[in-house]
């Protein structure tokens, strides 16, 4: 068949282009060889998000009921259940994209999609049968995968990617997380909160190091003392499995040979290239694109994880719209500039734009504002006290250089700061707007409070 457009990968990059294609009236056909939704709501964000839940809710009950006057006894759990009510969540959400595509007439072509020439896209079946679809534009989501360790490949059961980390079919009793990036860091909270022993060993100096310094060391503070052995500044110099547990040496703050169940690897993650045709790669193996999103063959775009950093979902999609807006219409795409990320552990971590670091290495003039979650009387009340909302506004304009959240929900208010960021608003504008009391939202008013110099509440 022939179609305008085809779209290789049905993540949220994929399933987003297609379908804003669509709207745009064009013929679209979308290839996918998993389950639509991709790695974020098959095997990522979503069910992720449903565990760290049930870990929140658990060690809530366990831990700090009689915080909240409440008596409990014999409180068990159902590992599979708990396991269960995650694949449950994205199986909801996997037939949700399969109904989208058929409401706006997106051809789901369910096999492994190649490029075999400029303008046509190859897919080929589970049972091997391949056919072969021409498209005017090309557009590749592939995404990208857990990154194994060299000389300690993933075997599913002892030593596992975040993948397979959701899914295990038994609790281990002790874990050894390699990487603390957001992954590494959300599921050494998701085990921790059960009663694994785990045990995070990170080679740079901060655990979360893409973050806000002060909001890592908080983190690490934070689950250091729920009871998880947190290693910075710590290199893996060796590690063997032997089928029933795991040995890792290392080399840094600590000198030693750890032992566990399991080592969860989550140390990055590397491109998923489509098969066929050969398309300019950066150093690092990620499709290179243009300002518009074009690879080095006229047709033939990217958009999400497969062109590189960040790795992440939202970004993903707004680059999947952007590449099919520029096909279809005048505009003009635009590149991922400020983007928030978030880390659901407990407390979360939510930040956008540059960190403190980063704006002193620039020699930027700048006012920090920083409010503490304790001297919100919604956090108190609902018994979240840990954290900060940390704000860097430009001087002498007052512009917002970037937010650093640490805390209950601050996921949630990084939005607004993006907002303000987008419509170029100053320290001005963010303290006019009257926030509603009692939020956690209001610690923005007052942060921005506080970098200018007449804080109230603290």
């Amino acid at each position: 068949m022939n179609y305008d457009l085809i779209v290789i990968g049905g993540g949220p990059a994929g399933y987003v282009g297609a379908i804003r294609a669509a709207q745009l009236g064009k013929k679209v056909a979308c290839v996918e060889n998993d389950r639509a939704g991709g790695t974020c709501l098959n095997w990522g964000c979503i069910p992720t998000k449903a565990l760290l839940k049930n870990a929140e809710l658990y060690h809530t009950l366990t831990h700090r009921a009689d915080e909240f006057g409440l008596k409990i006894s014999g409180l068990e759990y159902d590992w599979s259940k708990v396991i269960g009510r995650s694949r449950g969540v994205s199986d909801k959400l996997n037939k949700g994209i399969e109904f989208l595509f058929k409401k706006n007439k997106v051809d789901y072509l369910k096999g492994t999609g190649s490029i075999p020439a400029a303008g046509k896209v190859e897919v080929t079946a589970a049972d091997g049968k391949k056919e072969t679809h021409e498209a005017a534009n090309i557009l590749i989501t592939t995404g990208a995968k857990t990154r194994p360790m060299p000389g300690f490949p993933f075997n599913g059961t002892t030593v596992i990617g975040s993948k397979e980390a959701m899914t295990l079919a038994k609790q281990p009793k002790s874990i050894i997380v390699i990487g603390a990036g957001a992954i590494g860091i959300e599921f050494a909270y998701f085990f921790n909160a059960y009663g694994t022993k785990v045990t995070v060993v990170e080679m740079m100096p901060d655990i979360l190091p893409v973050e806000d310094t002060e909001v890592s060391k908080t983190v690490e503070k934070s689950l250091t003392k729920a009871g998880i052995r947190i290693l910075t500044n710590t290199k893996v110099t060796g590690t063997s499995e032997d089928g029933k547990g795991v040995k890792i040496t290392v080399e840094g703050a600590a000198n030693e040979t750890l032992e566990a169940e399991v080592a969860l690897v989550a140390i990055g993650v590397a491109p998923v290239l489509p098969g066929g045709m050969e398309l300019k790669l950066s150093d690092r193996g990620w499709l290179q694109t243009d300002a518009r999103y074009q690879t080095n063959v006229k047709g033939i775009y990217g958009a999400g994880d497969i062109i590189g950093p960040p790795w992440l979902a939202h970004v993903a999609s707004y680059e999947a719209v952007q590449a099919v807006e520029g096909m279809f219409t005048k505009h003009t795409p635009k590149k991922v500039d400020v983007f928030p990320g978030c880390t659901y552990c407990h407390p979360q971590v939510a930040s956008i734009g540059l960190t403190e670091r980063a704006a002193k290495e620039k020699g930027l003039k700048y006012k920090v504002g920083k409010f503490p979650y304790q001297a919100s009387g919604k956090a108190l009340a609902a018994g979240e006290p840990e954290g900060f909302v940390k704000i860097i506004y430009g001087e002498p304009h007052g512009e917002i250089i970037g937010a650093h959240m640490v805390g209950s929900e601050c996921t949630e208010m990084v939005a607004e700061i993006g907002l303000a960021m987008n419509l170029e608003a100053t320290w001005d504008e963010i303290e006019a707007t009257i926030h509603a009391h009692p939020t956690l939202s209001e610690m923005v008013k007052e942060a921005t409070e506080v970098a200018k110099g007449h804080p109230i509440h603290v």
